[in-house]
């Protein structure tokens, strides 16, 4: 994940390189992640990062690198604040807040973790997508093909070809495929990154919906974090996922993550576009 290495411009001015996805725009979760850690790098490293909100404000250029400008808004005896807006030709493409805390004690909860098989009883997502391929458009093909950094192994498949309605939950494993030997700020950025793949979809599945149908306009428009625990980003972590309500063009997602021993160690609430193109809203 060389991509979670940034170049240090200044005290508060960091560079990230962006990559390849087979898409026109960065992958969304990518600049989340960088933003993170471009904040984290200016905050004491006993500080940890406890939550983050952002927007998604214009598409990334994938081809060329992002600008991350760290406002170091507070530093108090507990909590330390950072406003990051990541640019690129001249203009903000994302706006995060993040804050940071004092590792304390304290009472401690948590919903349960889902009863689901183990990720080794469980089809890769790789797996399936190359028993499909064929049937993947050839605007499509080149970013369904692509080699991902994130290994997946779906509870609830579903078929891309044939969507249905189905109730608004996902539950699938994931883990960085590589070998991750990082810091605890760089494992959270990572958990951003990966936090956004597949997560919006759940809002769509109600309505028979995909990423690879061409009338279909799907974006990120805000994204929230709340971390509790340490974790390994290259170890398998469950994304529980669910949707309480769309409208608008627009579909709002919860998701938790749990470590393969049961604990919580982050929230998630993401509200996305999910606009059917003109051209196939009913007449």
């Amino acid at each position: 994940m060389n991509r979670f290495t940034l170049e240090r411009l200044e005290d508060n001015l960091f560079r990230g390189q962006t990559e390849a996805n087979g898409q026109r725009s960065i992958f969304g979760g990518l600049v989340a992640g960088q933003a993170l850690l471009a904040a984290s790098m200016t905050v004491s490293e006993d500080r940890p990062a406890h939550s983050l909100h952002a927007y998604f404000l214009r598409p990334g250029d994938i081809r060329v690198p992002v600008i991350y400008d760290v406002d170091r808004i507070r530093d108090g005896k507990s909590f330390t604040t950072r406003r990051v807006n990541a640019i690129q030709h001249g203009r903000p493409i994302f706006s995060l807040s993040a804050s940071f805390q004092v590792e304390e004690e304290g009472g401690r909860h948590q919903n349960t973790m889902p009863d689901v098989p183990e990720p080794d009883s469980l089809e890769s997502d790789e797996s399936a997508r190359m028993r499909v391929v064929e049937q993947i458009p050839e605007q499509f093909r080149g970013a369904f093909l692509r080699e991902r950094p994130v290994e997946f192994r779906p509870v609830t498949p579903k078929d891309l070809f044939a969507p249905e309605s189905r109730e608004p939950l996902k539950r699938f494993w994931f883990r960085v495929s590589d070998r991750v030997t990082a810091d605890r700020m760089t494992q959270r950025a990572l958990l951003a990154y990966c936090s956004d793949f597949g997560f919006m979809g759940t809002a769509m599945q109600p309505h028979g919906m995909t990423f690879w149908q061409s009338d279909i306009q799907c974006a990120s428009i805000d994204h929230a974090m709340w971390f509790y625990d340490d974790f390994q980003v290259d170890e398998w972590l469950l994304y529980d996922c669910q949707s309480p309500a769309a409208a608008g063009a627009r579909g709002l997602t919860f998701g938790a993550i749990h470590r393969q021993d049961g604990t919580l160690v982050a929230s998630v609430a993401q509200e996305g576009l999910m606009r059917l193109r003109p051209s196939a809203k009913p007449v």
